[in-house]
């Protein structure tokens, strides 16, 4: 297995007019946050195929792809990993694959909201047995990055999986004041989902918070409260600003 057969594949099923729309969807125009990344049209199902057909690739190649100027070779390489991850048991296996899913998003290669939210959940697992996994987060919340930034809130929602929300509202007090609408976005969602396990604990992070926190957060946080008590919290919120 080679990351290069892994990449003919990919382009076999390449579909110009798919490709052309995903550079617009996933904003690649200059000065846009995805700005030069080149798409071949796949869908996310049949990059997934291909994933699992070479789930069994060397980390050596794995990081051919990664490094990739195309978008679904980056997406394919990163989903193996977390494939591989999954199936490891001891700590220092796993260990080997967080480090080359970091080594990637430190390059740059992690370099969009897909591949962050389909693969952060899953190597954040590794962060759940640290002695401290708040150095790391913190560390990349305070990237220039916003890729970094968004891997440090996605990679909370390995905690919420396993029961622990503390992590979520930690992280989401400390991106508060981010400015990019994606990491709004992120951390909104993973309030939203911590709230599924502690609605109590939510409301009461919204009740010393939502007044500072930007519009978009906030929605998303409350979306699966009652249509009442959402316009509840966005008016009350509104009223403090």
């Amino acid at each position: 297995m080679s990351a290069s057969q892994v990449l003919q594949e990919i382009k076999s099923l390449a579909n110009t007019g798919r490709a052309f729309d995903l550079q617009r969807f996933f904003q690649t125009a200059p000065g846009q946050y995805g700005e030069g990344d080149i798409f071949l049209g796949l869908v996310v199902p049949e990059v997934r195929m291909i994933a699992k057909k070479y789930k069994d690739l060397s980390l050596k190649e794995i990081e051919i792809l990664t490094s990739s100027k195309f978008h679904e070779a980056r997406l394919c390489g990163l989903i193996i990993l977390t494939l591989q991850y999954k199936t490891l048991k001891e700590r220092n296996e796993k260990k080997k694959i967080f480090d080359a899913y970091m080594k990637s998003l430190q390059a740059g290669h992690v370099n969009n909201w897909d591949l962050v939210d389909v693969t952060a959940p899953i190597i954040g697992e590794y962060l759940i047995d640290s002695d401290d996994p708040y150095i790391l987060l913190y560390k990349l919340a305070g990237s220039r990055s916003l890729w970094q930034r968004r891997v440090s809130m996605v990679f909370t929602f390995a905690f919420i999986r396993s029961g622990d929300i503390e992590p979520t509202f930690v992280m989401a007090e400390k991106l508060l004041g981010d400015k990019h609408d994606l990491i709004h976005k992120a951390v909104g969602w993973a309030l939203r989902e911590a709230g599924k396990l502690n609605g109590i604990a939510l409301r009461k992070f919204l009740t010393a918070h939502s007044h500072e926190m930007p519009r978009t957060m906030l929605r998303y946080s409350i979306e699966k409260f009652s249509e009442r008590e959402r316009k509840k919290w966005l008016l009350e919120s509104k009223m403090v600003k």
